[in-house]
């Protein structure tokens, strides 16, 4: 009988030469268990994406009571769907004015796309502006706007009019024009392996994209929904964008994004064309009772978001070896950065083998990335420091 792991191989499309191939059977809470019964500690949470842990029971819950009632209808604003209403009036509870619409989608991806067609649409202006090392999503419109060449090149020719500036630099912020449609941005840049902003920059875009009329998106798809010690990762800078992106944890692990902004600048895409902006699955009632149970648990246990500082700083007094070069972090975010991407990704499969599972940086890759479950524990904490401590040991 030919395996599944060679079915997998022959059948499934793969991105790289090196899957990880680990066959999980289940997966509950903090751990991952695989067809052997071994079970791996998650470091990563899909990347950013199982906040609340696997199979939560609210999530279960509330999926299996809307399969009781239906799965699929028309999702693009025509039909009144509670699951929608619920989870968009929840979601608008908890973010500042003038972020009061949601157009829901499938995907962080989609989130973006939709993101950059509504700025383009409301300002009549073409011109995209994002940040080196940034990652915003895989489709064509979002590899345009990403901040490595490397991974683009191949599928050029893209979006015209992209101007990349770099991060943190007071001196890229004066390309910001009349010309600007908008400006997109993640708060903590994730794929670079954590890079935080400094000397209030992101303040200063803000300032810069209302003297110039141009609309500052914020891309929160990895920082949103409790990862960084705050919902969202702009709370800790006083900076509002007009365009917020989110998906990944959004859901407690259904696909679903969002892109949120305000009703004026929303309402645009709805003529010029008629149905501007359409989706097929986006905001299925599936998803989005998932995520409305997903809100709703991270609101009524506060200690899940609050907790993160003191993980954080538990993480970072048990990950000390001189091996690690730089300990980089914000909230649940968190990177240890080591001489090379072969150390690192040795370090990452010894850990794998003694069941711990971590990953690296698609633009730092020399970087372990540690993003577990808001719900890990000191004692999980603590676990999972002393096998990052062998691997590091281990290595020649």
């Amino acid at each position: 009988m030919i395996s599944q792991r060679t079915l997998f191989l022959q059948h499934v499309a793969q991105t790289s030469d090196f899957p990880l191939c680990l066959e999980i059977e289940k997966a509950e809470g903090m751990y991952l268990t695989d067809i052997n019964n071994k079970t791996y500690l998650d470091l990563i949470s899909g990347i950013s994406v199982s906040n609340l842990g696997h199979r939560h029971p609210a999530i279960i819950n509330a999926v299996k009571e809307q399969l009781e009632k239906y799965t699929y209808l028309m999702v693009y604003g025509e039909f009144v769907q509670s699951p929608q209403v619920k989870l968009a009036q929840l979601l608008i509870s908890q973010l500042p004015s003038p972020l009061d619409s949601c157009y829901f989608v499938n995907s962080g991806s989609e989130a973006n796309e939709g993101a950059m067609k509504l700025a383009k649409r409301y300002t009549g202006r073409q011109e995209i502006i994002s940040f080196k090392n940034a990652y915003h999503g895989s489709t064509q419109g979002c590899l345009s706007i990403i901040g490595s060449d490397e991974y683009k090149n191949s599928f050029k020719p893209l979006l015209p009019s992209i101007i990349q500036l770099d991060f943190n630099c007071e001196k890229d912020i004066e390309k910001i024009s009349k010309n600007t449609a908008c400006v997109i941005v993640e708060p903590i840049m994730g794929e670079a392996g954590i890079i935080i902003p400094k000397n209030d920059f992101l303040l200063k875009l803000r300032k810069k994209c209302d003297e110039t009329g141009s609309l500052l998106i914020f891309d929160e798809i990895q920082t949103g929904f409790g990862r960084t010690g705050k919902l969202f990762a702009f709370e800790h800078f006083q900076v509002v964008p007009d365009i917020l992106t989110i998906a990944k944890a959004m859901g407690g692990g259904f696909p679903i994004g969002a892109f949120v902004s305000s009703n004026s600048i929303m309402s645009c895409l709805k003529n010029n064309p008629v149905l501007g902006h359409i989706t097929t699955f986006g905001g299925h009632a599936i998803s989005c009772v998932a995520a409305l149970a997903n809100l709703q648990t991270l609101i009524a246990d506060k200690s899940l978001i609050t907790g993160v500082e003191e993980k954080r700083k538990l993480f970072e007094r048990n990950l000390i070896h001189p091996k690690i070069k730089k300990f980089r972090s914000f909230g649940l975010m968190i990177a240890l950065e080591f001489e090379s991407f072969e150390f690192n990704k040795s370090v990452i499969d010894c850990c794998i083998t003694k069941g711990v599972l971590t990953d690296w940086f698609l633009f730092n890759s020399n970087s372990l990335r540690i993003a577990p479950p808001l719900i890990i524990t000191e004692s999980e904490i603590k676990f999972a420091c002393d096998i990052i401590l062998e691997a590091i040991n281990q290595q020649p």
